[in-house]
């Protein structure tokens, strides 16, 4: 078991990619489609576009959404951990971004404030909308994010195993030998050789007449 094996089998990232997928998707839609039930942040108009939900929604939920499509169909390493990586920075900014935005906005109209929200009260409906629109989805986006990267970083045994066959495969191709796994086989010093065909027996040559 020497060097790295870079193939891996596009299950691997299956699971987590579709979860990411949905999640960018809710992420990017809800600013837009969420006013019509009632759910997100000001201002309180459904198909409507600000800077503040551009730049804060929508275009990290679109580098997670991404990064879900490239963990979907990832079938090595490096596709499995750059979509890691950029949904993992994607749900990060959800949850860093509205903080930071305070520094070029000081009076959060950037951002907007929860429709479920009260003046001088804290209410179960403008937690939820922090947790379901910012906060709490990028930290889930982030953990999801991190779980696929670190399944992608990992090199199991049967990774191994299956790129060795691979090349075992690839070489007896090239050469015209037998295949690993056919072909009569004789038992020497305990251990199972498989034989080439000037070794076999002459009666395995024989036809019966």
């Amino acid at each position: 078991m020497t060097g790295t094996t870079w193939r891996v089998p596009r299950s691997r990232g299956a699971l987590a990619g579709l979860l990411l997928v949905l999640l960018g998707a809710w992420g990017a839609l809800i600013p837009v489609v969420g006013p019509i039930f009632g759910y997100g942040y000001t201002p309180d108009l459904a198909w409507t576009m600000t800077p503040g939900r551009w730049f804060l929604q929508v275009l990290p939920g679109a580098a997670v959404f991404v990064g879900g499509l490239i963990l979907l169909g990832a079938g090595d390493r490096v596709s499995g951990t750059v979509g890691g990586w950029l949904a993992a920075a994607g749900g990060a900014w959800f949850v860093v971004g509205p903080i930071l935005s305070g520094l070029w906005d000081p009076t959060g109209g950037f951002v907007g404030q929860p429709l479920g929200s009260v003046p001088g009260m804290i209410t179960a409906k403008a937690v939820a909308e922090e947790i379901g629109v910012f906060s709490g989805l990028g930290v889930v986006i982030v953990f999801l994010a991190a779980a696929a990267g670190a399944r992608f970083s990992v090199q199991g045994v049967r990774d191994v195993r299956a790129a060795e066959a691979a090349r075992e495969r690839r070489a007896a191709r090239a050469q015209g030998a037998v295949p690993t796994g056919t072909g009569p086989t004789q038992q020497v010093g305990g251990e199972t050789e498989r034989l080439r065909p000037a070794e076999r027996p002459d009666d395995d040559r024989r036809t019966d007449r």
